[in-house]
């Protein structure tokens, strides 16, 4: 990818249980439909005397791969509400396999569409989001006099700080989206005089944690 997105920040499961059924919620990111059959494998060969294995992923840039499946379960009732789900959070190469164990009482339509949307909804809460977002490593090397001053402006900024080495000098990794490589640059010039030397590294994405919107529960 060559842009920001938002994806799960772990494998994980959550499990819930709505009129004696069990749904256990499974999520992993994937990059390819290889990697998504063999996390559906995994977790069907992990539950093996579950009911059903209902899943759907969202795949490429621009989701340009979307599969769903309801495995057994009537017709739109699982594999359409556990991808909207995904999209309605945003998320980009991700799984989520939902597994159920049935209780003995029928839910009808709708009480499918709501069990399946909350067992995605919730394990997400569970397992956490976050933006992958694209950064170039800048190390900045100042004399021992101007380290708290510049210490203080990455914490004031909220610029994330990969590497300290302390030698005769002090050497800073930070971690600087790639719009405001420039800016940053320059207000941290200006900031020390221009007495440092600066240094700037490869790009690549690091993950910064998002507050998760939960507004795809369907808990009526």
């Amino acid at each position: 990818m060559e842009t920001d997105y938002l994806t799960i920040q772990a494998s994980g499961n959550h499990e819930l249980e709505i009129k004696k059924s069990r749904f256990i919620g499974d999520l992993g990111r994937v990059t390819s439909e290889d990697e998504a059959k063999a996390f559906i494998a995994a977790v069907t060969a992990r539950e093996p005397k579950a009911t059903h294995h209902c899943w759907a992923y969202l795949i490429g840039e621009h989701d340009e791969i979307q599969r769903e499946s309801d495995n057994g379960e009537p017709s739109g009732t699982a594999g359409v509400p556990i991808l909207t789900v995904l999209q309605r959070n945003h998320l980009h190469n991700v799984i989520a396999v939902v597994t159920r164990y049935f209780g003995g009482i029928k839910l009808g339509a709708g009480g499918l569409i709501r069990a399946y949307s909350n067992s995605t909804s919730t394990a997400i809460e569970a397992v956490g989001v976050v933006k992958l977002v694209r950064q170039q490593a800048m190390t900045l090397t100042v004399d021992y006099p101007h380290f708290d001053r510049l210490n203080h402006y990455l914490t004031e900024n909220n610029i994330a700080i990969l590497d300290t080495s302390y030698t005769d000098q002090v050497a800073i990794t930070i971690a600087v989206d790639l719009a405001d490589v420039a800016a940053t640059q320059t207000a941290i010039t200006n900031l020390l005089s221009d007495r440092l030397t600066l240094k700037l590294g490869d790009i690549a994405y690091n993950e910064v944690p998002v507050e998760i919107n939960a507004s795809s529960r369907s808990d009526d």
